[in-house]
């Protein structure tokens, strides 16, 4: 299977939001002075920026989570925000056990203040050589400890987010038609320290060539086909490189809507007849709760982070019937304080069942969330449990 990756920038650091205390005064967010439905997209962005700032709390669940929690999101309807964590549990909210709101942002990153400022000197970078070591020692810090607060916070290495600004900057200054810069100039400004280094990797890193991305790469022709399936309304979309997006909703609306919501530069149209890799896809789908079981032999193009990529290839190994917990994907990623951001990555996958997010359960044997709602998460396990039993 080749899949086309786009390396984007990683989160941006979470830490200098998450130094910021939940210390307002008392008040609802109908008070507040940003919006409810400001506070409903960062949430739904899982903004960094907003972390420390409020908290969100499930009617259905009596439960209270950061901006940031990985799991699932519930319906809006079913959302309230408060300004600190005393006022969600005097309304009667219990912290979340995933990401503890309750033990507070700036505990849950140690070192941050060293992590944010060495996030700002890798960003600022043009391409010269900056240490990792003599990053390290400027804090008062091991070089262990520096890149061991980073992965937690980034979920990638130093040397990882430096390439990944470098392809976002690059990416950036062609994103203008009009004002781009040469592709060589562009190269050159954004730290690459030859032509070679970049288009080497073009394919893997940009999932399109750059003088692509300097015509609009973000105006990618995608169709699109939806469909009943044994799991509810289903869409699949495809680039010209390959399937770009398998999800699942209550309608067809729902779905194109998603669809468009992640592609807002795209242009998307309904395929007048479903064949090729889309007509696949289909196939592949409706035959995941069967005795037989196709193989995903589709190419897929999906942009991601190096981290998110890393993370769904190590779902991707997990043999069908069986079951990984986040903590032992981050272990195998070698990353055990990963979870949050395995979680995160896992959270965010376009192609379901491709890349089996569904088998990915809590370490209390608790399914947890599914971005596809639970119930399509205890069918798909259900059958893929049947299906391992026969001889």
């Amino acid at each position: 299977m080749q899949t086309a990756v786009l390396v984007q920038m990683p989160p941006r650091s979470v830490i200098a939001a998450a130094a910021l205390p939940i210390s307002h005064p008392r008040a609802r967010t109908k008070s507040a002075a940003v919006p409810s439905d400001i506070r409903w997209q960062q949430v739904l962005d899982r903004d960094p920026r907003a972390d420390g700032r409020f908290v969100y709390a499930v009617l259905s669940t009596k439960i209270y989570c950061r901006p940031i929690c990985p799991s699932r999101r519930p319906a809006r309807a079913n959302v309230d925000f408060f300004l600190t964590t005393a006022e969600a549990e005097r309304a009667g909210y219990r912290a979340c056990k995933r990401c503890r709101p309750d033990i507070g942002a700036a505990q849950a990153v140690p070192h941050s203040a060293a992590v944010e400022e060495a996030a700002r000197r890798l960003a600022q970078n043009n391409g010269a050589k900056l240490s990792i070591e003599d990053l390290a020692c400027e804090f008062g810090l091991s070089r262990v400890a520096l890149l061991r607060a980073f992965r937690r916070v980034f979920g990638v290495t130093p040397a990882e987010y430096a390439r990944a600004r470098r392809m976002e900057k690059f990416s950036k200054s062609l994103q203008t038609p009009e004002k781009a810069p040469r592709i060589t100039d562009a190269i050159y400004n954004a730290g690459f320290g030859s032509s070679s280094r970049l288009y080497e990797a073009s394919s893997n890193a940009l999932g399109m060539t750059p003088r692509t991305l300097r015509a609009g790469g973000p105006g990618l022709a995608i169709t699109y086909t939806t469909t009943a399936s044994p799991l509810g309304r289903t869409l699949v979309a495809a680039t010209t490189k390959g399937v770009c997006a398998i999800a699942f909703g209550a309608t067809d609306s729902e779905l194109i809507a998603e669809l468009r919501a992640r592609f807002p530069r795209a242009e998307l149209a309904r395929a007048k007849s479903t064949d090729g890799r889309l007509a696949d896809a289909v196939a592949y789908v409706a035959s995941q709760t069967t005795e037989h079981p196709l193989a995903a032999t589709f190419p897929l193009d999906v942009r991601t982070t190096a981290f998110q990529h890393r993370v769904w290839k190590a779902l991707q190994q997990i043999p069908r019937g069986e079951t990984r917990s986040y903590a032992e994907v981050a272990r195998k990623l070698r990353q055990p304080t990963a979870v949050r951001a395995v979680a995160r990555a896992i959270a965010t996958n376009p192609v379901a069942l491709v890349v089996p997010c569904h088998r990915v359960i809590g370490s209390d044997g608790s399914l947890t969330g599914y971005r596809w709602g639970l119930d399509r998460k205890k069918k798909l396990l259900a059958a893929e449990a049947v299906t391992n039993r026969k001889p």
